[in-house]
């Protein structure tokens, strides 16, 4: 069973730009892990501080293990400074 994850951000002020720059940056070893369909940031075109990244996995194991990458650790300790709210995660699967 395939999983969709959305997941959405908010910057700081004066830190979209850094926010933009770090999902940029886990794109190309993302997409490199096994089980990986694809991985795309967003920004809201009427407010720059707003993201959204939107994963697609070939199934929740292939997620978990995203979960424990170094890359992945490393953007969201840069996360804890430069996000001003929580990011929220949302799991979706396919209806068959």
């Amino acid at each position: 069973m395939s999983l969709t994850v959305v997941v959405r951000m908010k910057a700081k002020p004066d830190e979209a730009n850094r926010l933009g720059a770090e999902l940029a940056a886990l794109v190309p070893p993302t997409v490199a892990e096994p089980g990986c369909l694809s991985y795309r940031p967003y920004v809201d075109p009427d407010d720059p501080a707003s993201w959204i990244l939107v994963e697609e996995w070939t199934d929740p194991d292939a997620f978990d293990r995203h979960l424990k990458t170094p890359h992945l650790a490393h953007t969201l300790e840069v996360f804890e400074h430069i996000l001003a709210e929580p990011l929220s995660l949302r799991r979706f699967t396919e209806v068959t």
